[in-house]
C-alpha cells in the first residue's frame, strides 16, 4: 500500500512540478535559439529522473514510507543520495526543468524553475526542516551540520 501511496504522490507532483505544467503552460513567449545546449536536456532528464525514482526507492525501503509530507518515512533517510544534498528530489526536479529550458528554449520555463526553487526552498526551510527537527531530533540536527541542501558535496 505504501509503494502504491509513494507512485500516486510521485505522478501528483514531482510529475506536475516537472512535467505536466512546464510542458502544457510554459512553451510559449519569448524563446532563444539553444542549438547545441539543447542536446545537455538529455543528460539533464534522466539524472533528474534517476534521481526522483533513487529517491523515492529509498523513502519506501528504507524511511519505511513515503515522500508525500501526508504520510511521512518512519526512519530517517539518510543514505543513498542523501549522504551528498539533503534535497536531491527537489534538485531532481529542478534538472528536468532546466532540461525542458534547454531543449525548448523558452524563456518562462527559465523563470519557472526559479520560481520554484524559491517554492522549494521556503518550504524547506518553513516545514520540512523544523518539522524533521522536531521528529527525528538530535539524528536529524546532527545530519544537517555534515550534509549541504543544495549543492552536492560529495567525499
Amino acid at each position: 500500500m505504501t509503494a502504491l501511496k509513494s507512485f500516486i504522490f510521485l505522478i501528483l507532483a514531482p510529475g506536475v512540478v516537472a512535467g505536466y505544467i512546464p510542458l502544457a503552460f510554459l512553451r510559449r513567449g519569448p524563446q532563444i535559439e539553444t542549438s547545441f545546449f539543447a542536446y545537455l536536456a538529455f543528460p539533464l532528464w534522466l539524472i533528474g529522473v534517476i534521481i526522483l525514482l533513487w529517491c523515492f526507492w529509498d523513502f519506501l525501503v528504507k524511511g519505511r514510507g513515503t515522500p508525500a509530507p501526508i504520510d511521512p518515512p518512519k526512519e530517517l533517510v539518510v543514505s543513498g543520495l542523501y549522504n551528498y544534498v539533503r534535497n536531491p528530489m527537489y534538485v531532481g526536479v529542478l534538472l528536468v526543468i532546466i532540461g525542458h529550458f534547454l531543449w525548448f528554449g523558452y524563456w518562462n520555463l527559465l523563470i519557472y524553475a526559479g520560481v520554484v526553487f524559491i517554492a522549494f526552498h521556503s518550504f524547506v526551510t518553513l516545514y520540512e526542516e523544523p518539522n524533521l527537527k522536531q521528529r527525528f531530533g538530535a539524528g536529524y540536527e546532527d545530519y544537517l551540520t555534515k550534509v549541504p541542501r543544495w549543492i552536492p558535496r560529495f567525499k
